[in-house]
């Protein structure tokens, strides 16, 4: 292959090669939005990437089967727990949430999972994205799907937003992806860059429409770009995000959002959670920057009205062991617990029984819900979807609306 047509190819893959578009394909570059885009709901999506420990999370502290599995890494209550409901309390460091569960604007679910639980983290991860079962392999995303819907109305990439460079299963799609986007002014920038000007239309006949496919995409790409730098420059956030790698990705967020982008749904990540040894010092550190981060975006977005349409989902692929493992950690478990936030929650608090300590199944926690009935209760009650033809038959919503 020539070496311009594999730079082309590389550079197109990342959707960041856009400028000198045919002039006929800007006929693409932007329909109608979304209608009332500061008014539209949204959700945003946080993913906890490496199995958090939903038992040192949402902790069992009056559970003495709790402590008799975690003699040494069981959160005691004299450390700080920061209560809740139903002898349930909050990790210390999660103070950002305990303030939100306060206000009435935390949902917390306990022992969320599915059938047959995976333990690989590549594979349950694609289970919870994709929204499939253990014994399916999709390749489609289940925010992917939604934005494949006809009712969405979401044809544009801008539509779906995942802060980071890489763009998630979950938000893939069969005709339609979200965008990757970082930081709006890098992007815009790479995009104005360089390299359609070696592509000519001069090519193969056979290759034809893999070129008109690649212009209609770098097209759109392009547009995007533009669209989101110009929106970026609106609003400027002054709230007290951590200073860490996922604190200026919420920060980035609540600009956009801030701004008037038309956005449906965001997806950002918080990885470091494959917590096998010194579990106490790594887990803090994590669950103090998800709480302080979360808390001040709802902070951001309430003094910009924008916290009451705005649902935020805090999952992870797995949960952990009951039992602690001989080096001060927890080895790969099954299920977890599940957040939800938001200015406008009709159910708040704890929803459901806390975890059955004393009937686990071969050491692991038994999944009380089943993650896809959270998925179609969001893609139905809150996102207006059709949740059986996103997900397929079978799950019953859960009722979280109402």
């Amino acid at each position: 292959m020539p070496a311009t047509r594999r730079e082309f190819l590389r550079t197109s893959a990342l959707a960041s090669t856009l400028l000198l578009v045919p002039k006929f394909l800007h006929a693409l570059d932007r329909g109608p939005g979304l209608s009332n885009a500061t008014s539209a709901r949204r959700l945003i999506v946080v993913q906890l990437g490496g199995g958090n420990d939903g038992l040192n999370t949402v902790i069992p502290y009056k559970n003495d089967l709790y402590y008799r599995a975690r003699p040494t890494l069981g959160i005691k209550e004299a450390e700080g727990i920061l209560a809740l409901e139903k002898d349930l309390g909050l990790h210390p460091a999660l103070k950002g949430l305990k303030g939100l569960y306060d206000q009435g604007q935390l949902a917390v679910l306990n022992s969320v999972g599915y059938p047959n639980p995976d333990r690989s983290h590549f594979r349950s991860m694609d289970i919870w994205q994709s929204g499939s079962s253990a014994e399916q392999v999709i390749s489609t995303g289940w925010l992917g799907r939604y934005l494949d819907a006809d009712g969405s109305g979401c044809p544009h990439p801008y539509h779906a937003l995942e802060v980071d460079d890489t763009l998630s299963l979950a938000l893939k799609g069969a005709l339609r992806k979200g965008l990757a986007v970082k930081n709006p002014a890098k992007f815009h920038q790479i995009s104005q860059n360089h390299l359609l000007a070696q592509v000519s239309k001069e090519t193969t006949p056979a290759h034809h429409d893999q070129v008109d496919y690649l212009y209609q995409t770098l097209a759109e790409t392009a547009s995007s770009a533009d669209y989101l730098y110009e929106k970026s420059k609106i609003y400027r956030s002054t709230g007290a995000y951590p200073n860490t790698e996922f604190g200026r990705n919420l920060k980035t967020t609540a600009e956009l959002i801030n701004s008037g982008v038309e956005a449906r749904v965001y997806y950002l990540a918080l990885a470091g959670f494959d917590t096998h040894v010194r579990q106490q010092e790594q887990q803090q550190r994590l669950l103090a920057d998800l709480g302080e981060g979360l808390a001040a975006l709802a902070d951001d977005l309430q003094r910009n009205n924008q916290w009451a349409n705005t649902l935020v989902l805090v999952f992870s692929e797995f949960g952990r062991r009951v039992a602690q493992n001989a080096s001060r950690g927890t080895d790969h478990g099954t299920a977890n617990n599940v957040f939800l936030l938001g200015g406008a929650l009709q159910r708040k608090g704890v929803l459901n029984e806390a975890p059955d300590l004393a009937n686990l199944d071969q050491g692991d926690l038994r999944h009380q819900i089943d993650f896809r009935s959270i998925y179609a209760a969001i893609l139905r009650d809150w996102l207006d979807a059709d949740d059986t033809a996103i997900l397929g038959p079978g799950f019953e919503r859960m009722k979280l609306f109402s």
